[in-house]
């Protein structure tokens, strides 16, 4: 069974990257991302996949295939659900199991996209919860692991 990961994007590469990483820590390594993409973000989305292709080989995927769901506008909040619900639907019709990191992005972004995996049946909806804005701008290995922790809230919480 193949693994998809779906995400949002942000401003900070870190918080796109660090929860991937630790889902892969935790066994979960995809071979395809779908990332939501805004012009003003576009630089930082690029250098996010580019270390997320490094993650994902690094824990023995393949090069994962990038999705990429352009919005021009941030507030367009139907083409945010309609991003992580294809994604969704593709991934359960190809028989992948598919997890929704809501980690980065605005706070709508989240809600939309645990609202949205939670509904549509995602088998992951992750959040990485860093403990100290210590912390914060690091990548997830200079990050001590009593710093931070993967919630996944489809085991109930």
């Amino acid at each position: 069974m193949a693994q998809s990961w779906v995400t949002t994007a942000s401003t900070n590469v870190e918080a796109m990257v660090n929860s991937l990483t630790a889902a892969c820590d935790q066994g979960f390594v995809p071979e395809e991302i779908h990332v939501l993409s805004l012009p003003s973000v576009e630089a930082e989305v690029d250098e996010a996949m580019e270390y997320a292709d490094r993650v994902v080989q690094a824990y023995g995927g393949p090069e994962p295939e990038i999705h990429r769901t352009s919005v021009d506008v941030e507030t367009e909040f139907g083409q945010i659900r309609d991003h992580v619900q294809s994604a969704i639907e593709a991934a359960d019709s190809e028989g992948n199991e598919v997890a929704v990191d809501i980690t980065p992005g605005r706070k709508f972004m989240s809600a939309i996209a645990f609202a949205t995996g939670m509904r549509y049946g995602a088998d992951h909806v992750y959040y990485l919860y860093i403990s100290s804005t210590d912390y914060f701008g690091q990548f997830y290995p200079e990050i001590p692991r009593t710093g931070l922790h993967l919630y996944d809230f489809t085991e109930g919480y």
